[in-house]
């Protein structure tokens, strides 16, 4: 499914413009990526909770020749379903 696709989808649910549905959907992303940029958590009760995680620095390998190389330390976003979407997948 495409961000086009989930607009159409949530435009059929809410009665709702495509043009309006995208303007929401847009807004959503938004305001989640500054709550997770400010607070590093997001809970949205029965669907799940979006965290940030740091990576520690570590060692690998260049697969095509073996050597080591140093990876450095970053942030990752992680993601834990809520009961209800288990629920609804399974």
């Amino acid at each position: 499914m495409t961000k086009a696709d989930l607009v159409a989808k949530i435009a059929g649910k809410a009665s709702i413009s495509k043009v309006g549905s995208e303007r929401s959907l847009n807004a959503f992303l938004e305001a989640v990526q500054e709550i997770l940029v400010e607070e590093s958590k997001l809970t949205l009760t029965g669907f799940g909770t979006f965290s940030v995680e740091s990576r520690k620095a570590r060692t690998g390998r260049n697969p095509r020749t073996g050597a080591a190389i140093k990876i450095p330390a970053s942030k990752v976003v992680k993601f834990h379903p809520g009961k209800n979407l288990k629920e609804a997948v399974n």
